[in-house]
């Protein structure tokens, strides 16, 4: 969706209706933060993340 050219009032309401308009996005089956990179821990001296 262009909305360069419109006044702002206007783009808001535009992406809104755009926004409606879209299906609800599915329930994440994984746990929350489970996707996320597990950090392996370091001793201590080491620097944190490498």
């Amino acid at each position: 969706m262009n909305t360069k050219n419109l006044p702002r009032e206007e783009r808001k309401k535009a992406k809104r209706v755009a926004r409606k308009k879209q299906p609800p996005k599915p329930k994440s089956t994984a746990d929350r933060g489970s996707q996320k990179r597990k950090m392996k821990k370091k001793g201590p001296g080491d620097p944190k993340r490498r």
